[in-house]
């Protein structure tokens, strides 16, 4: 089950990479305005995504020389919260969890809340400075939660998403 799921996010990865042509942009307006997105694999059922109603935070992607890395790694913010992940340098960037380390009953909710086009918690590629998109953290739960972006993870693109 595992392989299927890393087989499908690489085949979605390949296919958004030849796909060009498209203007960059904003993704932003349907995970911020809680436009409802399936739950995908993990739970039995849908879950609607829950809209941010709280603050939105900036967080930039970042390539400074040979480092990587997410600005601020490390953010805290409260259930009902958004992050604008923006694009800087270094493209591609993208923000992902690691299934296998978040709850059984934070999962469904939060691929809900991912950016339209993310497959199993990684969010689409962003290929130009100036993109992004938005993570609402409405109905997710207090907790500690690791993101990555999954073309710079080898490099150590790494943070932490605490919910308060």
């Amino acid at each position: 089950m595992r392989f299927n799921a890393l087989a499908l996010v690489a085949s979605a990865i390949v296919l958004g990479a030849c796909g060009g042509g498209g203007e960059a942009g904003n993704t932003d307006t349907a995970a911020a305005s809680g436009a409802a997105t399936p739950a995908a694999g993990g739970a039995t059922g849908t879950v609607a995504a829950v809209p941010a109603t709280g603050t939105t935070h900036e967080v930039k992607m970042i390539m400074d020389g040979n480092s990587y890395r997410f600005e601020p790694a490390n953010i805290t913010v409260k259930t009902g919260d958004a992050i604008r992940f923006t694009t800087t340098s270094g493209m591609p960037h993208n923000f992902g969890f690691d299934p296998a380390n978040i709850p059984d009953d934070v999962e469904p909710q939060l691929r809900a809340n991912m950016p339209p086009g993310s497959v199993d918690l990684e969010s689409p590629y962003q290929n130009a400075a100036g993109e992004s998109h938005v993570l609402s953290l409405g109905g997710i739960k207090a907790g500690k939660y690791d993101m990555h972006c999954t073309p710079h993870l080898a490099l150590g693109m790494k943070g932490v998403i605490t919910v308060q």
